[in-house]
């Protein structure tokens, strides 16, 4: 429920008026990537409906947020973006380091642990690659965790 509960926030502060987006001078280089995309963890369904795909998106884009779904957790790992550059070819994400809970250091019970980092499969946990192959098809390109292309959810 919690992860349903998220996608349809981080949904909702994104879905602005298309024509609003489009005209605002002060938008991220990455707005072209808001909202949800399916795929990449497998081969992108070649029909699917609007419902079906946002009921389990694999990453969402927002303007200060990168979440991705895990085969391992039912919740989204949510990323903070720190920079965004538009490339020729898409765009590139510099990632803040996440923050560590309060007692990862010295849990009361069991032995002391750190949160792994979650990125996307990359070289590096804190960057990501985006490739654009259309208006709605990109791809992390040299991203383990992502060995396919994402395809964007469509509208209701």
């Amino acid at each position: 429920m919690r992860r349903v509960a998220t996608c349809l926030f981080a949904l909702l502060s994104c879905t602005g008026a298309l024509p609003a987006r489009a005209q605002a001078p002060n938008l991220p280089p990455h707005s072209w990537l808001f909202g949800a995309w399916i795929g990449g963890l497998y081969p992108p369904p070649v029909t699917l409906g609007a419902e079906e795909c946002l009921a389990q998106p694999v990453v969402i884009f927002t303007r200060d947020l990168v979440l991705r779904a895990t085969i391992t957790d039912v919740s989204l790992t949510q990323r903070q973006i720190e920079t965004a550059r538009a490339t020729p070819t898409g765009a590139e994400f510099r990632f803040l380091a996440p923050v560590e809970p309060a007692n990862a250091g010295g849990a009361l019970f069991g032995p002391p642990h750190s949160t792994p980092v979650v990125g996307f499969g990359c070289a590096t946990a804190n960057e990501l690659h985006v490739q654009r192959h259309g208006e709605n098809q990109i791809s992390f390109p040299h991203c383990a965790d992502f060995p396919y292309p994402l395809i964007r959810c469509p509208a209701r």
